[in-house]
C-alpha cells in the first residue's frame, strides 16, 4: 500500500510517526511525502525540510507567502506523481488543505486529515471549505467528531498521542537530577515554543519573568527542552537570562534518548512556564502544574481577538471543562503577570491535579495506542479492514 503523508510541525511529526508505525502492523507500506526526523525514522524520505512550514500567525506568514505557495504546488505535484492509495495530511491546515485542494482537482484519491482544525475556537466556517477536499478526519480531541460530521466528513476520535508516551519513573528522575547537577533543588521547566517566531517573541518576556521568580526563590533551577529547528536560536536568546538553563538539545542526541531525557525533565519539574499549544497536554500527562503564556504580532493579536469564540486557549482547560490552568495571553503576557501566576502555582501546586487527571482520562489514557487507532481508522475508511 502506498501512503503519502504531509506534516509541517514537530507535533505533526510525532503524530505521523505513530500513525506510520501503526500502519506497518497491518502489512507492507510504502511511505512518501514531507515529515520530520521521527517520520523519516519510520521509513519516509522527506521532499524538503519540514521546518520550512513551521510558520504561525497571520502577519508572520506574509514574508514567506511566495515560498510557501511554491512548496504547496511542489507537494501536490509530488503526491500526484506517486499516485498513492491515500493522502494523509497532519495538522498545519493552512498548508495541508491547500495541497489537498490541488490534489482533489486532479484526482479522486482519498484524503485524510489528522487533527481537526480548531473550529470550536475560531473560524467555524472552515469545516464547509474543508469538506470539499477532505474525505475523512482523525480527531484527537473527544468533542470534535460531531463538528466534522455535521459538515459531511467522516470523523473518528482516535485518542491523543500524549496518552501513550512513556513517563519517567523515580530512578530516571534521580538520574536526570544527578547528571545535570540539580540535586534536590526545585525545578522550573521553561517551554517557550517550537517555532522561531514565537521563541524570539516570548524568550525575552519569559526571561524577565524568571528574573522576578528567581529573586524570590534563588535556589530554583531552570530546565529548557527545545526542538531541533530552534535550538540554536534558543541558546542565543537565553544568554541574557538571570540563570543559564539546563538546555536539552535534540540535535545532540538520538531521538529516543532525547525523548527519555525530556520525559525526565517534565517529571522532575515543580512547575512549568509554557507557550500555548499541545505542550500543556504533555505537562498534564507528567502531572506538572503549569502557567501558560503567549503573545503574537499585534496585528495578528487584534484579528484573533475579534474572531475567537472561547475564553481559554489551554487544552487542559478545554478538555477538563475547567479553568484550572492560569493563562497570560496577549497584553497580559507580561513579566509581572507571568511571575505572579508562577508564584501562585508554586504556593498551591495541587490545584491543577484533578483537571490534569480528567484530561488524560478523556483523551484515551489506558486504551489502544492512538497511532494504532488512527491506522485502523484509515484502513477502515479505505475498506481494507472491517
Amino acid at each position: 500500500m502506498r501512503v503519502f503523508l504531509i506534516a509541517g510541525e514537530a507535533s505533526g511529526d510525532r503524530l505521523g510517526a505513530g500513525l506510520m508505525a501503526g500502519l506497518k502492523t497491518f502489512g507492507d507500506m510504502e511511505f512518501h511525502g514531507v515529515g520530520g526526523p521521527l517520520m523519516q525514522a519510520e521509513g519516509m524520505q522527506s521532499l524538503f525540510d519540514m521546518t520550512e512550514l513551521s510558520v504561525m500567525g497571520l502577519v508572520e506568514v506574509l514574508p514567506k507567502y511566495r515560498h510557501l505557495k511554491r512548496r504547496i504546488r511542489e507537494t501536490a505535484m509530488a503526491a500526484l506523481d506517486v499516485a498513492p492509495d491515500v493522502v494523509i495530511s497532519i495538522d498545519s491546515p493552512d498548508f495541508c488543505l491547500r495541497v489537498a485542494r490541488l490534489i482533489k482537482a486532479e484526482s479522486d484519491v482519498r484524503t485524510v486529515h489528522y487533527v481537526a482544525p480548531s473550529v470550536w475556537a475560531w473560524r467555524p466556517g472552515r469545516t464547509a471549505k474543508m469538506a470539499r477536499v477532505i474525505d475523512h478526519v482523525l480527531a484527537i480531541l473527544p468533542f470534535e467528531p460531531p463538528l466534522m460530521q455535521a459538515a459531511g466528513m467522516q470523523c473518528d476520535f482516535v485518542g491523543h498521542p500524549v496518552v501513550s508516551e512513556p513517563r519517567a519513573g523515580p530512578q530516571q528522575v534521580s538520574a536526570f537530577r544527578a547528571a545535570h547537577g540539580i540535586g534536590d533543588a526545585p525545578v522550573l521547566l521553561v517551554l517557550p515554543g517550537s517555532r522561531r517566531g514565537e521563541v524570539t517573541r516570548l524568550a525575552p518576556v519569559f526571561g524577565a519573568a524568571l528574573r522576578r521568580v528567581l529573586a524570590a526563590r534563588p535556589q530554583m533551577r531552570l530546565v529548557l527542552p527545545t526542538t531541533q529547528g530552534v535550538a540554536g536560536v534558543v541558546r542565543e536568546l537565553v544568554r541574557d537570562w538571570p540563570q543559564m538553563p539546563v538546555l536539552l538539545d535534540p540535535n545532540e542526541m538520538k531521538s529516543a534518548a532525547y525523548a527519555s531525557v525530556k520525559a525526565s525533565a517534565f517529571a522532575c519539574a515543580d512547575v512549568a512556564l509554557a507557550a500555548s499549544g499541545t505542550v500543556s497536554l504533555e505537562l498534564a500527562a507528567a502531572r506538572t502544574p503549569m502557567v501558560i503564556a503567549y503573545d503574537t504580532h499585534p496585528v495578528t493579536r487584534a484579528i484573533m481577538r475579534a474572531m475567537i469564540r472561547i475564553d481559554t486557549v489551554t487544552l487542559v482547560n478545554l478538555v477538563s471543562e475547567t479553568r484550572a490552568v492560569p493563562e497570560c495571553l496577549g497584553r497580559d503576557c507580561t513579566p509581572e503577570r507571568i511571575s505572579a501566576a508562577l508564584h501562585d502555582v508554586l504556593a498551591n501546586p495541587r490545584a491543577q491535579s484533578e483537571a490534569m487527571a480528567l484530561t488524560m482520562q478523556r483523551l484515551g489514557q489506558g486504551g489502544e495506542a492512538p497511532g494504532l487507532c488512527a491506522a485502523r481508522a484509515v484502513l477502515r475508511g479505505l475498506g481494507q479492514i472491517g
